[in-house]
């Protein structure tokens, strides 16, 4: 049996299948036969009842494969943490797993509904034996870095994993592996938990399958590490207040921006990335007036400090007391440090500035509001990359050209990729920003 690859987060949130079973025996009292069997039927219930056709194939696969009983049984008993053996209940796994079977029968899927605007749900297209090779090789890299997968109870897991992978399905040896280290607190680290995610995202899995619960070595906190894949610091807060906001108060965005660490980030990135941008501009000789039109253009006007009270440089102030809140609550050891700006590329960020200067000239940031022209921001901007930091003033100048829907040819649109590569930005940072205002040449 081959498995029909499925786009899983158009139907599931988290885990699935037999893997998902493993992990509610875990996370259960030791279970005796009945109590496994709702677990299983809970498992099958997911998606409205669509979760039984991944737990049918995953049982089917491993029932149809060569892997040895023995294999089947280490791999069982890692994953649910030793709560049900099978065969204290007189089974053998593979007739635990036929029971299963039993159960929920291999069967198609329901096609799923088309997505708005008509488009049908689409399959991710897998080397399966490009992927096969990438499995074995994660299981081999835990294996030769985590004493605790070599050791007894554990020392047969790596081999029957492997099995599973080359005789039945890497798809879910992936998901079971993931499942013997949430389940046996094995670390996993930074470089290897990147490469799970690179193979979450070939599989289409619902992102918190391979993070959740996964215990991730992560690196220290620094300021000078650029691993967000899109936009941070106080150019994605100033967005965030240019969207519908005022459902919450002003200090509540905040504090959502400053815990909005992507799933690749140590936690507490983002807290340290927007208390850089804050200090940097308080410590900057700039005029107060002059960050206040800078914020002004990059939130579109969605929050007024002057109007609510308080001046510019009092709210950056707010925003940095409030990502100290978070750092203390999430990285309490952290000592805050700034890493050098990056001074030497201050001239290529005012050669984008300068190209787009006369396209700015006839705009205003939100004309029924104290209008603000798109020269007078401009000079902000530069004022910012000259006196406080050229990598903000460069995330700024893209807010700014997203505000004003300023339009960018090709050469000019490369430029800022280029230069977004230089600053060592995320692949997404300045395509979600300007990517929509490319035309044509």
């Amino acid at each position: 049996m081959a498995r029909r690859r499925e786009t899983y987060t158009d139907h599931y949130e988290g885990d699935f299948g037999l893997s998902a079973l493993t992990a509610a025996v875990c996370a259960a009292a030791p279970v005796d036969v009945p109590a496994a069997l709702r677990l299983a039927a809970g498992a099958a219930n997911l998606c409205a009842g669509e979760g039984a056709v991944e737990l049918g194939a995953d049982v089917r696969l491993l029932l149809d494969s060569a892997v040895p009983e023995e294999a089947l049984r280490a791999v069982w008993l890692a994953a649910t943490g030793g709560r049900f053996d099978p065969a204290g209940h007189g089974m053998t796994t593979r007739a635990w797993l036929g029971r299963l079977a039993e159960l929920y029968p291999a069967r198609e899927r329901t096609p799923a509904p088309r997505h708005a605007y008509g488009y049908a749900p689409t399959r991710p297209d897998v080397d399966e034996a490009r992927l096969r090779e990438d499995v074995v090789a994660e299981i081999r890299a835990s294996a030769a870095e985590a004493p605790a997968l070599t050791a007894p109870p554990l020392s047969g897991v790596p081999a029957a994993l492997e099995a599973i992978a080359e005789e039945a399905d890497a798809d879910l040896a992936l998901r079971l592996y993931l499942r013997v280290l949430k389940a046996r607190h094995i670390p996993v680290d930074k470089a290897q938990f990147d490469r799970l995610m690179v193979l979450d995202e070939r599989l289409a899995y619902p992102g918190p399958l391979v993070y959740d619960g996964l215990d991730v070595r992560w690196p220290p906190l620094d300021p000078a590490r650029r691993d967000a894949e899109g936009d941070f610091g106080l150019s994605a807060l100033a967005a965030r207040f240019a969207s519908p906001w005022h459902t919450r108060t002003a200090e509540g965005v905040v504090r959502e921006a400053a815990a909005a660490d992507e799933t690749a980030q140590t936690p507490g990135s983002a807290a340290v990335l927007l208390l850089q941008d804050a200090v940097r501009l308080l410590d900057s000789p700039l005029p107060t007036g002059t960050i206040a039109r800078v914020w002004a253009a990059a939130s579109e006007r969605g929050y007024d400090a002057e109007r609510e009270g308080t001046d510019a440089r009092d709210w950056l102030r707010t925003i940095a007391e409030v990502c100290r809140t978070r750092l203390a609550e999430v990285a309490p050891a952290y000592v805050p440090g700034h890493s050098p700006a990056r001074t030497e590329l201050a001239g290529a960020v005012l050669e984008v500035l300068r190209a787009v200067a006369p396209e700015l000239a006839d705009r205003t940031v939100s004309p029924h509001a104290s209008p603000l022209t798109g020269t007078d921001a401009a000079e902000a901007v530069a004022a910012v990359v000259t006196e406080a930091d050229p990598d903000l003033g460069f995330r700024l100048l893209l807010r700014l050209l997203d505000v004003l829907a300023v339009p960018l040819t090709e050469e000019r649109y490369a430029r800022c990729r280029a230069l977004g590569e230089r600053f060592g930005h995320g692949p997404w940072l300045v395509s979600e920003a300007v990517e929509r205002l490319v035309r044509n040449e």
